[in-house]
């Protein structure tokens, strides 16, 4: 049995810009992992000196556009000295549970090559149960080898940043479910949440039409009915970019279909701005359309 105060072979990557508020408690609840790295880009708060105070290692990434990104830099560049990989974003945490999982894990054996965490999303205070945001589940915890973030041709998309954020792990090996929760605490206040979203939707917006175009990118996560969830998310994805009044449908879907309004007021506040996410896609869209026509 594995001691539970011992570190475990694993290397915890944390891109950040200027996350001084988040990135003490992420940092801490990963202590027990081998070795920690904080990639940043640039922070002009005291991100870097809080990570250093920690025993972090600190690398600077300089984005020059296009391809790669962050994640799938470290992932090419830094230099681990352990086979597994541990990715996490500054606003998250991994729950005690969620440790003593790892660490169970890594005393038997490790039977796959990458393990799918299920994200539990804190807003305004309250876990978002239901509106279809849980489970969520994203490839976390990986052999650094075998994953690398899928490429969905949205590199040269303007100003949604320098970091993967919704983009998926493509894993060449065998992947399993871990059964605990990583903790997303996802709020600074409500206007960091919609600045961030306006970027995103950039991102959005290219994705949704290079999926109604038929258009595939490079080492991507399939699309199938019976796959696995993110295959069938991504297949859900591919019908929806398609749709007609996607923004109506997402409230309803959101709130009511997927009992949204069990959540309180931050579920309904939650799927109102979600709502207005999907109304900024659809308008973005409609604009990289009419610019494209004019190219042509």
């Amino acid at each position: 049995m594995m001691n539970r105060t011992e570190k475990l072979p694993v290397s915890v990557i944390i891109p950040v810009k200027n996350e001084e508020r988040n990135i003490a408690a992420c940092i801490e609840s990963a202590v027990w992992a081998d070795e920690v790295w904080v990639v940043d880009s640039g922070s002009d708060d005291r991100t870097v000196e809080i990570a250093e105070r920690l025993n972090a290692r600190v690398v600077q990434f300089k984005f020059a556009g296009g391809y790669p990104k962050k994640k799938n830099w470290a992932l090419d560049n830094l230099p681990f000295r352990n086979e597994w990989v541990l990715i996490l974003d500054a606003d998250e945490r991994v729950t005690p549970e969620l440790e003593a999982e790892i660490r169970d894990l890594f005393s038997n054996g490790a039977l796959a090559d990458g393990y799918y965490i299920n994200r539990k999303l804190i807003f305004l205070g309250r876990w978002i149960k239901h509106c279809g945001w849980y489970p969520s589940w994203n490839m976390r915890l990986f052999k650094h080898r075998f994953g690398r973030y899928e490429r969905l041709e949205t590199e040269d998309v303007e100003n949604t940043g320098d970091v993967e954020v919704h983009e998926h792990i493509v894993l060449s090996g065998e992947s399993r479910y871990l059964k605990n929760d990583l903790l997303h605490e996802d709020f600074k206040s409500v206007y960091h949440f919609i600045e961030r979203h306006n970027r995103y939707s950039n991102w959005d917006a290219r994705v949704y039409y290079n999926m109604a175009s038929g258009r595939q990118g490079q080492e991507t996560i399939g699309a199938s009915p019976f796959g696995s969830p993110l295959e069938r998310k991504r297949f859900i994805k591919k019908i929806w970019a398609r749709l007609p009044f996607r923004p109506a449908i997402r409230f309803l879907w959101m709130y009511v279909f997927k009992l949204g309004f069990l959540d309180g007021r931050p579920g309904l506040i939650f799927c109102t701005l979600m709502t207005m996410h999907e109304a900024v896609i659809s308008a973005k869209m409609y604009e990289y359309r009419v610019l494209k026509s004019r190219e042509e």
